[in-house]
């Protein structure tokens, strides 16, 4: 079968790392696949084995997600959304796909609704409409008026066979962040989820003892940067290493390595997952991608969720994950020096946790919900 994916990262990296996942499943599974993102470019995401459709490419500006920019900063005009709608369209035209599936749609990513409503509508009048499902990981953006929800309600409703929830529903259901109607509950089908197998060992050992810093793949985390070189300088015999992501992030390692500190500072590396089999703990985010992450690693973990703005969902996520062992939360707000070193002893003392119990084969149960779909129209 034919299937086309449609992404648009437009802060961290999180959601092509996940749509990258499926396409991978997808393609094991024997199915033709086009990944089609509108972000930025992600170096260090591996993109090789996937058919890459790039739009002309979109940011935030910062967390203001409705004020999107290009590469070179300036505002994005109605010119510019017509050349990525033209390019997504084409490429539906071009592709004919059975299977198509919206990143994030219609949950979020309201700025950019026009080109995905325009594909949407031209996927129903192709001549073979595709079976459209939207991926969403465990935990949303609440939203913050009700009309949202109703809005997405209404979107579902006309054009969506399905929407895949990428969550255990033994550990977080979408209600914890997303008021699900009748009509959406019957859509829903939890998957599990979406990570790519364990990295299981680095071959050599790398992080071994060390404190590991990161911050998603993004420009951001800037405050956890600063408050963890002057934590390292607390514990004295523990190394601590930072890694730096974002397209700025040689520019902001330079800055960092301005402030005296005994920790290593470079840029975010591909062999993080592995990394993190040795470390003795992480200090992160809590984005989706990096939880699964922690749990597969079964690594202690102080989480310090992204909540600038309106931003709930990380916090929602590391709230969730509390109950298991050797996970501790720090607010952005309550960060010191003094107060992760804390937290850092504590999950390194803590009990090793298991997470056996989990499923995290939601890519593999994502193909097999599309196909059942497709060979039941089909019928």
């Amino acid at each position: 079968m034919k299937v086309m994916i449609v992404v648009t990262h437009l802060l961290g990296t999180g959601h092509l790392s996940r749509a990258l996942t499926l396409a991978r499943a997808f393609q094991t599974a024997g199915d033709t696949v086009q990944l089609v993102s509108g972000g930025f470019a992600a170096p260090q995401l591996n993109t090789s084995d996937i058919t890459l459709v790039q739009l002309p490419p979109l940011r935030s500006d910062g967390v203001n997600f409705t004020q999107l920019l290009t590469p070179d900063g300036v505002a994005v005009d109605a010119q510019y959304h017509t050349a990525r709608q033209a390019v997504l369209c084409n490429t539906l035209q071009a592709m004919q796909p059975d299977i198509l599936i919206t990143e994030l749609y219609p949950f979020g990513r309201r700025s950019l609704r026009q080109e995905f409503l325009a594909l949407l509508r031209m996927a129903q009048a192709l001549p073979r409409p595709p079976k459209i499902l939207a991926s969403i990981r465990d935990i949303l953006a609440p939203p913050s008026k009700p009309e949202k929800a109703t809005k997405a309600d209404a979107v579902i409703a006309e054009f969506y066979d399905g929407v895949l929830v990428h969550s255990d529903p033994k550990a977080t259901r979408l209600e914890v962040s997303w008021p699900v109607s009748d009509m959406l509950a019957s859509k829903l089908r939890y998957t599990g989820y979406v990570a790519p197998a364990a990295a299981g060992l680095h071959p050599q050992a790398l992080g071994a003892g060390e404190v590991l810093v990161s911050a998603g793949g993004g420009s951001v985390g800037d405050e956890i940067y600063h408050c963890a070189l002057q934590a390292a300088r607390l514990m004295p015999d523990t190394p601590w290493r930072l890694l730096v992501g974002g397209n700025d992030a040689g520019d902001r390692i330079k800055a960092l390595r301005q402030i005296p500190s005994p920790a290593r500072i470079e840029a975010a590396r591909s062999d993080f997952r592995q990394m993190l089999s040795h470390v003795a703990a992480s200090v992160s985010m809590c984005g989706y991608n990096t939880a699964l992450d922690l749990m597969q690693a079964n690594t202690p973990a102080v989480l310090i969720p992204f909540d600038a703005g309106r931003e709930v969902e990380q916090g929602l996520r590391a709230s969730s994950l509390l109950p298991l062992h050797g996970f501790e939360m720090l607010r952005t707000a309550d960060l010191t020096p003094e107060r992760l070193v804390t937290a850092v002893n504590a999950a390194m003392v803590a009990p090793r946790r298991d997470a056996s119990d989990l499923h995290f084969d939601g890519a593999t149960r994502s193909v097999e919900i599309a196909h059942e779909l497709v060979a039941g129209a089909a019928r």
